[in-house]
């Protein structure tokens, strides 16, 4: 009784070792790969926002990319895909120059650049986030 508790435990552990191994190798995005899509995503955005494209336009183009790229079985979230794009942006200060004032809309989904907008008095001013410009 005691040998087949023993080997069941045996089977259990080595069960769980083969699923953790395959969760991490198939189960999200590695770091070398992460970083190859927010370059490529970047890339494509930059080149996209200086050829006089809207946010959206470019912003679809970059986000499929990144998708695209990506290994894992759970696909990028569009929050992180602004994040990988902001951050190769940020670490290639040389590269993507003239990127950087197009990040903002990463985040706020608004087309102006560099302009800080006052909220008129009749301005909804909720403190809900508002995500659906990242539809997928």
């Amino acid at each position: 009784m005691a040998h087949s508790r023993v080997s069941f435990q045996v089977a259990t552990a080595k069960w769980a070792a083969a699923f953790l191994l395959a969760v991490a190798g198939f189960g999200g995005i590695q770091p070398v790969a992460a970083e190859e899509a927010g370059s490529k995503g970047a890339e494509i955005y930059c080149f996209m926002r200086q050829a006089g494209n809207p946010h959206g336009v470019s912003w679809d183009a970059a986000y499929a990319r990144i998708k695209r790229q990506s290994s894992g079985l759970f696909k990028t979230s569009p929050e992180h895909a602004a994040v990988l794009i902001t951050e190769t942006v940020v670490t290639n200060k040389d590269k993507y120059s003239s990127c950087a004032k197009f990040l903002g809309a990463l985040y706020s989904g608004r087309e102006e650049v560099g302009v800080d907008s006052i909220p008129s008095p009749n301005a909804n001013t909720s403190k809900t986030s508002d995500t659906s410009r990242y539809n997928y």
